[in-house]
């Protein structure tokens, strides 16, 4: 197999003509995470035993193009359940956590007859920006590992730029796997809230959490998403709509598309390189078929503080349940009950987790709701409705996944809100619910990837892998790897 040449596709007909097995597929995985892991960190739990097993049985039963995803080696991230398998969130509270049952998402990549191999590191409960809040130490990116993977899918993003395993899972709940993605020159779909099923998904902020595929190549994105999308009963959020069939829909080209380019998404924060390599993607738009048309997205200013009230006050109810009593991390110094809340919660939890849930414990306190918490409600809605008014005159949005390409380890650390602002460009998304995806586009002076983001209306993923696919058939950006 060679590393980053092959697609989920490309393998699976390999497959289908008998060149090359499962096992060998999963043997070659498992030695690279093992080769590189040290130097990456990309991978908390490698499931060995498991994985080799379910591999020999697939080759047992053979393969078909109709099952693309039989007898592939991917990676989950690790707030993903798994039953039987450590599942830690990255964090000291849940490190030796192991469920007894699947995630949906799980179960649904397992029927599709995916080999799922790893765990993936993460920023901590999925709150970070560049995977440094990892219990288990930062991810590097594979292009420079003096640089950050982006945030909090990190590992996910980094393994599959790697070339560790073909395709994984993130989740995004302010950008965290269009964020990574952009930063590792993959293609990162964050779909449409409710689009996938969130039970057995350690839960963030869960208004705005979703899961969804990390690739190579659009194709192999489309075919991830196609397996884990669909209604389900477990989840009171999930949307009961039919899921298209992505794969053939890419295909149909961006004829007839109008795609809308926000002003503000160009400002003076955002890098110049980044925008003329995000511009001259959006020329390669034009050129297939689409036509262009500038509009504007007053909003925005507001993403950032909306969203860190909503999702820290949301993380604060969430994370309640670590309490060292029914399960994960449990102090052993304490002499009462409140204190072994709170020596619990203050051994187990890191300090981006701590700080968060004080912000939002803050923002929800009765004498505070009214002020910052409601508030943030109502702007919230306004930037849907914003949404909703562009998206009535245009199909598609496209702007840059973020203002600068990869930063360096350590660089923001001491300035959270300098982190927070670098997602300036990805919450609005999920604040309103959208689906969005970034593909790598080009390269800065550095060799660091660049990323173009596609938005769609909700439920319009297949407007999104058309533009996508189309911008992939005539940019070769999605070709160049990190140099082993």
């Amino acid at each position: 197999m060679e590393k980053f040449t092959e697609t989920i596709r490309s393998l699976n007909e390999k497959l289908v003509a008998g060149q090359i097995t499962s096992v060998e597929l999963v043997e070659e995985a498992i030695r690279r995470i093992k080769a590189e892991n040290d130097v990456i960190n990309a991978v908390i739990t490698l499931d060995e035993e498991n994985a080799l097993a379910k591999a020999k049985a697939s080759d047992e039963k053979g393969y078909s193009s109709d099952r693309p995803l039989q007898g592939i080696p991917i990676g989950l991230k690790d707030n993903i359940l798994t039953n039987g398998v450590t599942t830690t969130a990255a964090s000291k509270m849940l490190a030796d956590f192991v469920p007894i049952y699947d995630a949906t998402v799980t179960e649904k990549l397992a029927a599709a007859g995916a080999i799922n191999i790893a765990k993936l590191n993460m920023d901590e409960f999925a709150m970070g920006g560049s995977n440094e809040t990892s219990y288990f130490g930062p991810v590097r990116n594979p292009f420079d590992t003096d640089r950050v993977p982006g945030g909090s899918s990190g590992g996910s993003a980094a393994a599959v730029a790697a070339g560790q395993v073909i395709a994984t899972l993130g989740t995004d709940t302010g950008g965290s796997i269009r964020q990574p993605a952009a930063y590792n020159g993959i293609v990162g779909m964050k779909p449409t809230y409710g689009r996938v099923s969130r039970w057995g998904v350690i839960s963030f902020a869960s208004s705005l959490d979703q899961v969804g595929p990390m690739t190579r190549t659009v194709e192999d994105n489309a075919i991830m998403l196609e397996a884990i999308a669909g209604y389900d009963d477990n989840d009171s959020t999930s949307a009961n709509i039919e899921v298209p069939n992505y794969v053939a829909s890419m295909k149909d080209g961006v004829q007839g598309l109008t795609v809308g380019v926000p002003v503000e998404f160009f400002g003076e924060s955002v890098d110049d390189q980044v925008k003329a390599q995000v511009r001259a993607s959006i020329k390669q738009l034009e050129n297939a078929g689409a036509t262009v048309k500038e509009i504007s997205f007053e909003n925005l200013k507001y993403g950032i503080p909306v969203y860190y009230i909503i999702a820290s006050a949301e993380a604060s109810s969430n994370l309640q349940r670590y309490d060292g009593i029914r399960y994960g991390y449990r102090a052993e110094d304490f002499n009462d009950l409140e204190e072994l809340y709170v020596n619990t919660r203050t051994e187990g939890f890191g300090d981006e987790v701590k700080r968060r849930l004080m912000t939002g414990t803050f923002s929800i306190a009765s004498e505070n709701f009214d002020e910052y918490f409601m508030k943030a409600a109502k702007v919230r809605m306004l930037i849907k409705e914003a949404f909703d008014k562009i998206f009535s005159e245009v199909d598609l949005i496209v702007s840059p996944v973020t203002t600068g390409t990869a930063f360096k380890l350590g660089e923001k650390n001491d300035d959270p809100i300098e982190m927070y602002i670098a997602d300036l460009l990805t919450v609005p998304v999920n604040l309103a619910g959208l689906p969005g995806l970034s593909m790598p586009v080009g390269f800065d002076d550095k060799g660091l990837p660049i990323g173009l983001q596609i938005i769609g209306n909700r439920f319009e993923e297949e407007k999104i892998y058309r533009a996508a696919y189309a911008v992939e058939q005539v940019n070769d950006a999605y070709t160049k790897h990190p140099a082993e």
